[in-house]
């Protein structure tokens, strides 16, 4: 019996060929290689991904998807890690060696921004990750300061990974096929020594707050912790909208706390 894909798991399985082929090739998985994929589902990049790997680690949700991976591969070739995805702990698939874990994903639509929050969290373990994500996710990811894209998950991101858009996937290579494009997206872990936040919890919360109103000034949004004479010393205007500042700005503000 077909499996009859779940919203609310957001399932949306790939179904062409080619796009398989030109993910495949993006990640360019050699034998040997520690890598998980998120959401396998049917199985259409797991299959290619095994072929080049000999092994992959697997999180899935769906219990029916799970009984079929059973099925299909053996324990030999596939470990199912069964469960919630923003809730499993990557760094348990490693063997201590920092930058050692691929990640790649068909990622669900109604998850991913907490999915990549939650990702970013392991990225002293990872060398790169490979994602399936709506298109309009990966822009505001990928966006430069200044446009209505530039956002909390724009500066999280990038102070974090370097990004790049690979290619837009249509809603035909889908089944279903959802309403919207998608786009493939590479991020790879920036060096820790590059990571300049003395205090990166300090960091992400004035990141949320500044974009908790972006069409406010700054001087309004951060007037609990900045006065416009400290933040004109830091180089900030205080008439400036947080979409405006760039990444080493959002850095600078939460050293100065």
């Amino acid at each position: 019996m077909a499996h009859i894909p779940r919203k609310r798991f957001g399932q949306n399985f790939l179904n062409s060929p080619g796009v398989i082929r030109n993910i495949v090739e993006a990640i360019n998985p050699q034998r040997g290689e520690l890598m998980v994929e998120i959401g396998p589902g049917q199985a259409a990049i797991t299959a290619p991904l095994l072929e080049a790997l000999g092994h992959l680690h697997v999180v899935e949700i769906d219990r029916d998807l799970i009984a079929d991976l059973k099925q299909r591969f053996t324990t030999g070739q596939l470990t199912i890690h069964e469960g919630d995805a923003l809730k499993f702990d990557f760094s348990q698939l490693g063997t201590g060696t920092s930058r050692e874990l691929r990640i790649v994903g068909n990622l669900p639509y109604n998850i991913s921004t907490p999915l990549l929050f939650h990702l970013a969290s392991f990225a002293a373990q990872v060398r790169d990750m490979h994602f399936m994500l709506q298109k309009e996710v990966v822009d505001r990811m990928v966006a430069e300061p200044g446009g209505s894209e530039f956002g909390r998950l724009s500066v999280m991101l990038q102070y974090r990974f370097h990004m790049e858009r690979l290619f837009i996937v249509p809603p035909g290579a889908f089944t279903p096929a959802p309403k919207v494009d998608s786009a493939i997206v590479r991020l790879i872990p920036k060096p820790a020594a590059t990571l300049d936040a003395r205090d990166e919890a300090a960091f992400a919360r004035l990141v949320s707050m500044a974009f908790s109103q972006r069409r406010k000034m700054l001087r309004n949004t951060l007037r609990d912790l900045f006065d416009e004479a400290a933040l004109e010393g830091l180089g900030i205007r205080p008439t400036a909208r947080p979409e405006e500042l760039s990444v080493a700005d959002y850095v600078s503000l939460a050293n100065a706390l």
